[in-house]
């Protein structure tokens, strides 16, 4: 861009993905201070070497790629916690169950995802809920794109298991 500085091409082309990135790290180490040191940490990587990134590459993947080498870097095998799911009196709100249902289903697949080996969790996080393709995702996390698919195979085949095997620990806590 002319007469645009480093910071100014740095800012557009990182910034849009910084919540994408905040999402995947907070999955990644379960506790939100340590995801936004990662993120934090991987903006200033990526800030530093910049001067190597390739006009015209997949910015995104760039940014993820050096998400999963910060965490790996920092020796995070983060398990999940029980998650604490506040419920709150349905006699005082009306009829919420539907609602508080659909909400415990959703933590029960946070505790399940959350439950995952690092590999199977990161491969889930890249491909559905970020939406990177299997090539993309071989190239974020370095690895072959045969080892993708199969990762991505056995942490559908585990997350199901987990889901249909009962319901995943989850504290639940009413809300008074």
């Amino acid at each position: 861009m002319p007469g645009s500085t480093r910071q100014d091409e740095f800012e557009r082309l990182a910034m849009p993905h910084s919540q994408s990135l905040l999402r995947v790290a907070y999955r990644l180490t379960v506790d939100t201070a340590a995801a936004e040191d990662l993120v934090q940490e991987t903006l200033l990587s990526a800030w530093r070497g910049f001067h190597q990134f390739r006009a015209g590459s997949n910015a995104r993947a760039w940014l993820f790629r050096i998400l999963f080498n910060a965490f790996y870097a920092q020796g995070r095998k983060a398990k999940a916690a029980p998650q604490v799911v506040p419920i709150s009196d349905a006699s005082e709100r009306g009829a919420g169950y539907r609602a508080q249902a659909v909400h415990l289903e959703a933590a029960a697949v946070a505790v399940a995802l959350d439950s995952l080996a690092a590999e199977h969790r990161t491969v889930l996080l890249l491909g559905v809920v970020e939406g990177f393709t299997c090539q993309e995702m071989a190239e974020i996390l370095a690895v072959p794109i045969g080892t993708v698919m199969s990762r991505l195979s056995r942490a559908r085949q585990a997350l199901r298991a987990r889901l249909e095997g009962g319901a995943p620990k989850v504290c639940v806590r009413s809300a008074e």
